[in-house]
């Protein structure tokens, strides 16, 4: 399939009181037509960031040092405001962490969907109306017309996640970012929405980016992993190569850590903690955690390499 969107080598820094902080370092990452890429790691290491940088929702005190961001051949970061304006919630649609308060409650659900709808001028007012109500059917929503009229406050909080799929699909996106998508859902309805967006992907084409930390939500949806630890890219695969041989100490520990695969009464743990941005570490960030750490190996910077099936590691001790 063909790509959609690349990242290459995109650096970001924060300017905090001490400075000018590093984050992202030489980030790289491509998204095909049709294909869901998890983004994994911790809280923290960079996912988000990396997310909203693509549709420069960054923070003020951000700025991108360096690198390029590519959808459908254009170069994001040197478009103007008013056309990254056009691409963003149209082209590019984002679903937040928190459906609880990603609706706006002062309008219906239908008056938001519409608000997307009618971007499409070539539309009268009933069949931008159909269209919602078509799309609301789309995410399984039951009694789609009665919803149509209803509040965010008298939905639930899976209803809510559909709602914000619905004008991702309403608005023809051809990328979803899906931001921790089930965050703050129960077990039986993250199950759902996971299926829904896999059902959108496979169905209209659509590329998703899926920013978690759950390597067993991976397993089951993604098609390829980008493993990120302290603002770099740590492994790449497919989903399947990955999980059949995974290689960097910092995968293997987020494997070991999940519930599933704890055959000891306690669960297992990462030692040690996340350096934050002000850190300042030579070398490999991971390496003041990691087991098999070498300090005449670990203080230059490890850089992806290809170990074979399109396998990318950057480790200089596997």
């Amino acid at each position: 399939m063909s790509t959609i969107l690349e990242i290459k080598n995109l650096n970001l820094s924060f300017h905090v009181e001490a400075g000018l902080c590093p984050t992202l370092y030489d980030v790289s990452l491509s998204l095909k037509k049709g294909e869901m890429h998890a983004l994994v790691g911790e809280s923290g290491c960079g996912k988000s960031v990396t997310a909203m940088s693509i549709i420069n929702l960054l923070p003020k005190n951000a700025q991108i040092t360096g690198g390029e961001i590519l959808f459908d051949g254009r170069n994001v970061l040197e478009l103007s405001n008013k056309k990254l304006r056009k691409i963003r919630g149209s082209e590019i649609a984002l679903i937040p962490q928190d459906p609880m308060t990603s609706l706006d409650p002062l309008y219906t659900i239908g008056n938001q969907l519409l608000e997307v709808i009618e971007k499409d001028k070539t539309l009268s007012k009933k069949e931008a109306k159909d269209k919602a109500i078509e799309v609301l059917s789309l995410v399984k929503i039951p009694n789609p017309e009665e919803k149509f009229e209803a509040y965010p406050h008298e939905l639930s909080g899976g209803m809510k996640q559909r709602v914000i799929i619905a004008m991702a699909l309403a608005s023809n996106a051809k990328i979803i970012i899906a931001d921790e998508p089930t965050t703050a859902l129960d077990v039986t309805i993250q199950a759902q929405i996971m299926k829904l967006l896999k059902d959108i992907k496979e169905k209209f084409g659509t590329a998703i980016l899926l920013i978690t930390h759950d390597l067993g939500l991976v397993g089951e949806y993604a098609d390829e992993v980008s493993v990120m630890y302290s603002g770099r890219i740590v492994e790449n695969a497919q989903k399947d190569e990955f999980f059949k041989n995974m290689m960097h100490p910092y995968s293997k520990a987020l494997m070991a850590a999940l519930p599933a695969n704890c055959t000891e009464k306690r669960l297992k743990t990462i030692e040690g903690q996340p350096p934050s941005i002000q850190d300042k570490i030579e070398g490999c960030r991971f390496s003041p955690r990691c087991k098999l750490y070498d300090k005449a190996l670990c203080s230059t910077v490890p850089v992806l390499t290809d170990r074979g099936n399109a396998h990318f590691v950057a480790c200089h001790k596997v």
